[in-house]
């Protein structure tokens, strides 16, 4: 629409055509805190103006760490970009070293932070930091300025003809934000997005939301300081939904209950969670409930969209959705019509499963450089095709080149890394960004994604390895939780299991079996060892002679973001896990004398 052109004009779209008293709802102290679309807008503009009174200049980067997702980010967002400054956020768990990286690779004047761990964090480098003028906390902590004060500072309305002023002077093609990748290797690059880059993918991506404008709540929980949940706010301040920011991961469930959202970005992850759940429980049932539980499950596998099964199916589908599936629904709240999964790939046998529970997961694609959506599935007019990540959007231009890579085009391409001109050149050419995944589109327009180009690999016999593909199909064993499939350069493939230990401890105490407490004494267990290899083989059928796994070792520890064996966004960081398990890596291929 002709009235926005700038992130900041979101707000003001909802305040014209969708005014909310819960546009922005956070809990604090167990009840659930609104702020309308009005006061949102009130205090970014007293946050704008205090920070003019501070002396913040156009393009000061401002850096931003939160631990959850909070109403306090959204009006500091729109309160920094309106004087000009860019808002930089900050994954909060990276390392010290890592903040001191990003905080002086932009330049940062200065950092809001959420709570005491953050502050600790950004204090324990703060000698390292010569451009930080001075750190506001969000939560009250003793020894740190508040962000209270500024609004407090900013209540005087005398300077606001000012910050109008440094309103008009922002055009659409003007930095609005750097946002700094994880990265599964080296230094963290800073992704430079212009207003027009997320505004366009904003804009692009509304006519896949199938949604009534004005009248949906949202559950937002992934990391608002990525692109794809930041980006997804904007669109809901668009639509006028109300954004229910959940207090964190552990506490969703609970969240969910609450709220009861119409709408929540997922990561597959969670799904997997979610569905291991229910079958567990549905494993428990006995007699005829257990039969319905898994006459329900099976319909779901086989789930194809707009009634491409035929009546009989659809009929059955009908009652298992009555029967079963409601209680699915119900346990997420009763009234969630869609979630838009992103980030990695989802299996389709999720995507299939959740459809015909009738709570579809519309699977995207993109990246932060992208804005970052690329395509998206649709429920309507017939845009869903399961095992896809859906067609491109409409302002975006998409072709896969000689050796199978995803590149794109289109106004949602960054403006490149900050600082950074060879690594920009790098990627783009002619326009075209250069993804770094595999892909294919179908005779109907569907784009589907087959690996990561930097992850696929040759074996010694010359064959291609993707990874990612091998993953995904040995993840849908419930005796599964992570895998990271290996075998570069080498003769066959292998791979590392992190196992699902509270399954397997089920298993094992049905079948009454002895396999040990602690992780390390279950992965030594032959019982163990033998059943998931089991569960190997099965999802080797799936596969070519080369491409099957022919070595496992299982690993005690949980893969998690803190032990540094996944990125932010769940993805398996590959350097990291190879070169902790090297002693695992040498036992699969170094004893190996052919």
């Amino acid at each position: 629409m002709s009235d926005i052109k700038r992130l900041f004009d979101f707000p003001y779209h909802q305040l014209k055509h969708y005014s909310r008293e819960d546009s922005l709802v956070t809990k604090q102290d167990g009840n659930w805190i609104k702020t309308s679309t009005q006061e949102y807008l009130a205090k970014a503009n007293a946050i704008s103006r205090a920070l003019l009174r501070i002396g913040v200049q156009k393009d000061d980067k401002i850096a931003v760490i939160s631990h959850n997702n909070r109403t306090e980010w959204h009006i500091l967002d729109i309160g920094i970009q309106q004087t000009g400054a860019q808002n930089v956020p900050v994954y909060p768990t990276i390392s010290e070293e890592e903040y001191e990286y990003i905080l002086n690779h932009c330049e940062a004047t200065y950092c809001f932070v959420s709570n005491d761990e953050v502050l600790s964090k950004v204090n324990a480098i703060r000698n390292n930091l010569p451009k930080l003028k001075q750190v506001y906390c969000i939560e009250q902590i003793s020894g740190c300025k508040n962000w209270s004060e500024l609004l407090e500072l900013g209540k005087d309305e005398s300077n606001q003809p000012e910050v109008e002023a440094r309103k008009d002077a922002i055009k659409a093609d003007d930095l609005a934000t750097i946002i700094y990748t994880s990265g599964t290797t080296g230094k963290p690059k800073g992704v430079m997005l212009s207003h027009d880059n997320i505004v366009s993918n904003v804009l692009g991506s509304e006519k896949r939301i199938p949604f009534e404008a004005g009248k949906s709540r949202a559950m937002s929980f992934l990391p608002i300081c990525h692109i794809f949940e930041r980006m997804v706010v904007y669109l809901y301040q668009y639509y006028g939904v109300g954004i229910y920011f959940a207090e964190s991961i552990d506490k969703i469930s609970e969240n969910i209950q609450e709220v009861k959202p119409n709408v929540m970005t997922v990561v597959p992850r969670l799904l997997e969670k979610v569905y291991e759940k229910i079958h567990a429980k549905g494993s428990e049932l006995t007699g005829i409930k257990y039969k319905l539980f898994f006459w329900a499950i099976g319909l779901g596998e086989c789930y194809k969209p707009y009634g491409q099964n035929g009546w009989w199916y659809e009929f059955q589908l009908k009652w298992a959705r009555k029967l079963i599936f409601s209680k699915w629904k119900e346990a997420l709240g009763g009234q969630l019509g869609l979630m838009v999964s992103g980030s990695a790939a989802l299996q389709p046998r999720l995507a299939r499963m959740f459809a015909a529970a009738d709570i579809p997961v519309m699977e995207g694609y993109g990246l932060t450089e992208t804005s970052p959506v690329i395509a998206v599935n649709c429920i309507r007019d017939r845009q869903f095709k399961i095992g896809t990540v859906g067609k491109p959007i409409p302002n975006i231009e998409v072709k896969i080149a000689q050796d199978g890579e995803i590149l794109c085009k289109g106004p949602n391409i960054m403006m490149g890394y900050y600082k950074d001109d060879a690594k920009t050149a790098e990627v783009i050419t002619d326009g075209y960004f250069h993804t770094g995944d595999i892909g294919e589109i179908d005779s109907e327009g569907f784009l589907k994604i087959t690996d990561r180009k930097k992850e696929m690999f040759k074996t010694s016999g010359g064959k291609y390895i993707a990874p990612q593909l091998l993953e995904n199909a040995m993840k849908q064993s419930r005796f599964i939780e992570q895998v990271m499939v290996i075998g570069e350069g080498e003769k066959m493939p292998a791979a590392f299991i992190q196992p699902n230990f509270a399954f397997v401890k089920d298993w094992a105490r049905i079948h009454k079996l002895e396999i040990g407490e602690n992780n390390e004494d279950i992965v030594c267990n032959e019982a163990v060892k033998q059943r998931i290899w089991e569960e190997v083989e099965k999802m080797n059928d799936k596969f070519g002679n080369w491409e099957k796994v022919k070595k496992i070792e299982l690993t005690p520890q949980i893969w998690s973001i803190d032990g540094g064996e996944l990125t932010p966004t769940l993805k398996l960081k590959r350097k990291n896990i190879l070169e902790k398990y090297k002693d695992l890596y040498q036992k699969i291929y170094g004893s190996r004398n052919e």
